[in-house]
């Protein structure tokens, strides 16, 4: 049977206002869940343990989101042995009957898009717009790669190898095994949902290990691939403390690979943990791995300035500066430079600060530690640059700051070197635009980027020597879509992976070759 081209799915309009008053309801609805308690699922089995994640909203300090059970490493061993077990039925599923659970998902998610999205309003912090775009992201991944799977399986149909006279030569691409699934917070649901089902569709099974700030979204996820019948154990949902079990899963000689996005420092601990090899192990370990940014906006003189510095503040301060691909570096050529500052603190100050529910541009950070990371770093830019918005904390009862600007930011300065991963700006002077891009360039990492410019030969010549997974011309920095920007960077922003692209399967598969005489 054929399926369908894919599509992307469309983003709510929320100048709507049925729109609005359709995602206030779910909000309602979703309120009315707050507090469950919630089990592991290790095969068929539900485990409740006493030991609780307690998710709360970070707009709302005092709501409790969800309790969830935390699995020791005990559990962790039943859950690595259960995903074995299963691996070796569910790897023989067919690839268009595996797809097919994706596409199902994707419909029941599409039918209750909003309820997804009210979830990440509450837990995540995330306003409509960001929530919205998250579930979009979510049935997108569903939908490519399960069609990528389908792609793959008839591959040696479609693009079949050399022929030579007397034999039958066929490449196919298998699964590697049971895998350790790591997502971040920031995109509690998309990034989830894709690096879960791109492992599982391939024909690998997994532990789940959601992110300690958003599990509830995690479990409302692996609820959903049950209920379109997903068998037992293919999934297995283990949260848990990265150091008791994070560690002990990593380092197991069972585990196949690890997918991870997150943190550098996390990343490589990961890679350095991966890399040894343990005793019974029988493969090298894959890591696929998607890790931080200092993501920059670079401006020349011919640019569109009203255009360059709407981009700027939507990259910096989009889900609070809480994209690993967020612009928290703008670099612009001096001849323009006062007056694109002048428009972005503008810009700035016209940001409302409020309740992720009641859809303010603005909206909490994730946690007190982070909350607590980034006003040191604003105190940091206080003495490092030229404060022009913000500066401080927001006020109310969650984990509010304000959207702050820092100008004429030396290119070496902390602010324009460290991922801060939240609402600051650094924004630096060049004295060109090949200078511009020579400061762009000067960080360890190398995730996404942008270049505004009317210039085509400059444009050109960004395009060659921007060093970034994902660059962007004329446009703003944040904003992937799946199957039209494959995302994932260089250098300490990852192993660009590539998610949402032609080839990100094949990290989760191993080619083989069979060579029959005839």
């Amino acid at each position: 049977m054929s399926v369908p081209e894919f599509r992307n799915e469309p983003f709510t309009d929320f100048t709507v206002e049925s729109n609005k008053e359709a995602m206030r309801a779910a909000i309602l609805k979703v309120r009315g869940e707050l507090g469950k308690h919630y089990p592991l699922h290790i095969g068929a089995d539900r485990v409740m343990t006493e030991s609780k994640l307690t998710s709360i909203n970070p707009g709302k300090t005092d709501e409790v989101i969800g309790y969830v059970s935390k699995a020791d490493q005990a559990l962790a061993e039943t859950a690595m042995q259960t995903a074995w077990r299963m691996f070796e039925t569910w790897k023989h599923v067919p690839a268009r009957e595996r797809a097919a659970y994706l596409f199902k998902a994707a419909a029941l998610m599409r039918e209750r898009k909003h309820e997804f999205s009210a979830w990440m309003v509450l837990e995540a912090g995330k306003n409509y717009a960001e929530a919205d775009a998250d579930t979009a992201e979510a049935i997108d991944f569903l939908e490519f790669y399960g069609r990528e799977m389908i792609r793959l399986s008839e591959i040696h149909l479609t693009q079949p190898l050399v022929r030579i006279p007397g034999e039958d030569n066929r490449l196919s691409y298998i699964p590697l095994g049971v895998g350790v699934i790591i997502p971040p917070w920031n995109f509690p649901l998309a990034i989830c949902v894709g690096m879960t089902t791109a492992a599982i569709v391939s024909g690998n099974t997994v532990l789940l290990k959601p992110a300690s700030t958003t599990p509830v979204i995690a479990y409302r996820f692996v609820e959903l691939m049950e209920e379109v019948g997903l068998p037992p154990g293919v999934i297995n949902f283990v949260p848990g403390s990265g150091a008791e079990i994070g560690d002990y899963l990593t380092a197991h000689p069972r585990t196949r690979f690890i997918c991870f996005t997150g943190s550098k420092e996390v990343g490589l601990h990961i890679n350095r943990l991966a890399a040894e090899t343990a005793p019974g192990q029988l493969w090298i370990k894959r890591v696929i791995a998607e890790m931080g940014g200092k993501d920059g906006i670079v401006v020349d003189e011919t640019a569109d300035l009203d255009a360059a510095a709407q981009g700027i503040v939507a990259s910096a301060f989009g889900f609070q500066g809480q994209k690993c691909s967020a612009g928290s570096r703008a670099i612009i050529v001096e001849s323009v430079y006062d007056e694109v500052v002048a428009k972005v603190e503008a810009l700035t100050q016209q940001l409302v600060v409020g309740l992720p529910e009641h859809n303010d541009a603005v909206g909490p950070v994730i946690d007190k530690t982070s909350y607590e990371r980034i006003l040191r770093y604003i105190e940091l830019g206080k003495r490092e640059g030229r404060l022009l918005a913000g500066g401080a904390s927001a006020g109310g009862d969650g984990y509010y700051i304000q959207p702050t600007v820092f100008a004429d930011v030396a290119g070496k300065a902390v602010l324009m070197q460290e991922e801060i991963f939240g609402p600051v700006l650094a924004i630096a002077k060049a004295r060109d635009w090949e200078h511009a891009i020579a400061m762009y360039n000067d960080t360890e990492f190398g995730l996404t980027g942008a270049f505004y410019s009317r210039n085509e030969e400059r444009i050109a010549c960004a395009l060659e020597t921007m060093h970034c997974g994902n660059l962007y011309v004329n446009r703003k920095c944040t904003g992937a879509l799946v199957g039209v920007h494959p995302f994932g960077g260089f250098n300490m922003s990852g192993t660009d992976s590539k998610a949402g692209g032609y080839d990100y399967l094949l990290l989760f598969t191993q080619a083989k070759l069979t060579s029959r005489k005839v």
